[in-house]
């Protein structure tokens, strides 16, 4: 079987106990808010000042279009994971092949980086807007938001949907405040929500085509479609055919009211930025920090407050989801868990280096640049994404009477198809550049990136139609029924005990001498860590090494008396390196060590023995709870 999906909040929250009317919804409802910061994080910021500031209102529908793609595509991820019970990844690995796979892993991973390159720029401009910190710094204090998700993670799924829904208000009502102290009109809005292209050249540099992509790219965004699959698995439902229906209704209430709030803030950005700068001197603003500067003059002093704590709520909120994200995604194509502390830092380190090369090369000025190209980046993953979701929810022989209908398929269908057309139109578009040019390697590289990337997109799209006359290897379901083959019981000759000299120790002796026979060895292990013993090793004979032998000569005296073959060890200094040393020169085959049940911050204080030890032996190791 697969790892469950977010295992540590998998069927959390019960839906299942009976409840009337609203208690009914609301149980079902928070994981679309999870989902909808994804689509106002500080990445969709830039593309909407930029559009506002360069085009109006004119590209208010491209919004509008955004936000109804997502709608559809967020509601398919929904029955994805409430139907199977699979996220997008698991069903990935499911059909596709082994390397395919990989490739997919790696454009999630690139899709989620880019992302979190936006959340890091964010927050550092957030952070240099209200405290006037360089922005070198800023991106550097984001680092520190890594332990807010272990934080959250501990206190269950409610209470983080709770602080997330919480900045998300924040963001909301922020924006509310400042359209209505902009007073927009609203004629001219309305006119923004008819399908109308600006001219394709401005004197900005920049076209309408790339900022459309790049707030299509910050509005549907892939690692929500992997995101939303696993989030739904958090509510354990009825699996019957009403609970299953329910389930998907609820969640499709949950998914609208969510998500078209999204809507209205990148609304308000755009319409704020149209509002107070196309068409004036600032026409083509696209920096946050400009328009944070320009907005006292047009609004008051009150704007620009209200305006960077939106900005650090929409980063901060942003960082919580995209960490789940990376965590589904490495899960379910690797079928990998690590440590959820090592994971962020992993993904923040990647979004952090960038950002602190093109702010120390090129400026704090090229930020927004940045911000922009972050989010096309995102907008080119897409079709690897939402081509398979497609094909999931249509498969009758694993969605039954719940795979979506043929409406609904053609509507996903040319959904997936605009996405891919305006990203190679747009691909190129940016490539003539590359193509007038001189050098002849950078044509070379890119027409090979084309041809590889498109023949995988191609494939995805038509393996799934012929696969049934493939043997896939399934992660989910059990192989057939085979017998076992004849089990060699392992006999433990040379058992190494790990002791600490606690109240506990006897039931790690116990349950290594339950491990061994009447012909096994015992070697109880200590290691000595006082100042003495760090400074002057084996010749330390302070108190604490005295005390720590006595105890362990009385220990072997105790188990010699009872017929047991028994050995003592001291080891001084590092106890990881000196554990490992003393059980290779003793040659053991088993060692047994107690864990005491730390996690979190306490892990970093006293330090991982059991895994440090485990990693650097090749023999069993057996860990008793304390």
């Amino acid at each position: 079987m697969p790892y469950k999906s977010l295992s540590e909040v998998y069927n959390s929250v019960d839906t299942t106990i009976p409840k009337k009317g609203l208690r009914k919804i609301f149980s079902f409802l928070g994981p679309a808010y999870l989902i909808s910061v994804g689509y106002m994080d500080p990445g969709n910021w830039a593309t909407d000042i930029e559009g506002g500031s360069t085009y109006g209102y004119a590209l208010i529908w491209v919004l509008l279009m955004s936000n109804l793609m997502a709608l559809l595509l967020q509601g398919l991820s929904a029955r994805l994971g409430i139907v199977r019970g699979r996220d997008l990844a698991q069903a990935n690995r499911e059909t596709y092949p082994r390397g395919v796979n990989f490739i997919l892993y790696l454009l999630a991973e690139v899709a989620i980086a880019a992302c979190d390159l936006a959340e890091v720029l964010g927050m550092a401009i957030g952070i240099q807007l209200l405290t006037g910190l360089p922005l070198v710094w800023g991106v550097s204090i984001t680092v520190l938001d890594t332990f807010l998700l272990l934080y959250l993670q501990k206190l269950g799924m409610r209470k983080m949907e709770a602080f997330i829904i919480a900045l998300v208000g924040v963001i909301f009502v922020a924006f509310l405040i400042q359209i209505l102290m902009a007073a927009p009109d609203v004629g001219e809005i309305v006119k923004g929500f008819l399908p109308t292209f600006p001219d394709k050249t401005n004197p900005h540099n920049e076209t309408a085509l790339f900022l459309a992509v790049g707030i299509i790219g910050a509005t549907v965004m892939p690692h929500n479609l992997y995101l939303h699959s696993a989030l739904v698995q958090s509510r354990k439902i009825d699996r019957t055919d009403f609970g299953i229906r329910q389930a998907i209704k609820f969640n499709r209430i949950d998914t609208t009211i969510a998500l078209n709030l999204a809507f209205f803030v990148n609304a308000a950005i755009l319409v704020l930025a149209g509002t107070l700068f196309f068409g004036t001197e600032y026409a083509g603003t696209k920096e946050i920090q400009d328009a944070h500067e320009l907005l006292p003059s047009f609004l008051g002093k009150s704007a620009p407050i209200l305006f960077a704590v939106a900005l650090i709520a929409a980063g901060q909120s942003s960082t919580v989801t995209g960490t789940l994200a990376g965590q589904i995604i490495m899960e379910g194509y690797l079928s990998l868990r690590i440590n959820p502390l090592l994971r962020r830092l992993i993904t923040r380190m990647v979004a952090i280096v960038p950002a602190l090369i093109v702010i120390l090369i090129y400026g704090e000025k090229e930020v927004g640049s940045l911000l922009v190209m972050s989010q096309v980046i995102l907008s080119m993953q897409l079709g690897f994404a939402v081509i398979p979701l497609i094909y999931f929810v249509s498969d009758k022989k694993t969605m039954g009477k719940f795979a979506i209908n043929n409406l609904t398929k053609i509507t996903a269908g040319a959904i997936a198809a605009v996405l891919v057309y305006l990203n190679l139109r747009l691909l190129v578009e940016k490539s003539m550049v590359i193509f007038n040019a001189d050098a002849v390697w950078p044509k070379i590289f890119l027409i090979a990136a084309a041809i590889f990337f498109g023949s995988i997109l191609i494939y995805i799209t038509f393996f799934p139609l012929f696969k049934n006359k493939i043997a896939q290897k399934s992660i989910a379901m059990h192989s057939a029924v085979n017998l076992l083959p004849e089990l060699v019981i392992p006999t433990y000759k040379n058992i190494a005990i790990a002791l600490d000299f606690s109240k506990d120790d006897h039931k790690i002796i116990a349950y290594a001498l339950g491990q061994g026979n009447e012909n096994s060895n015992y070697l109880l292990i200590h290691i000595v860590e006082s100042a003495s013993a760090n400074l002057l090793g084996e010749n330390s004979n302070d108190n604490e090494t005295t005390k720590d032998k006595e105890q362990l000569e009385q220990y072997v005296n105790q188990l010699q008396s009872k017929g047991l073959k028994v050995t003592a060890e001291i080891g001084y200094k590092s106890r990881v390196k000196e554990i490992v040393r003393i059980v290779k020169e003793k040659k053991a085959d088993l060692i047994v060590m107690g864990a005491h049940g730390h996690s979190g911050v306490k892990d970093i204080i006293y330090g991982e023995t059991v895994n440090a030890v485990r990693h650097e032996l090749k023999i069993p190791v057996l860990i008793v709870t304390l």
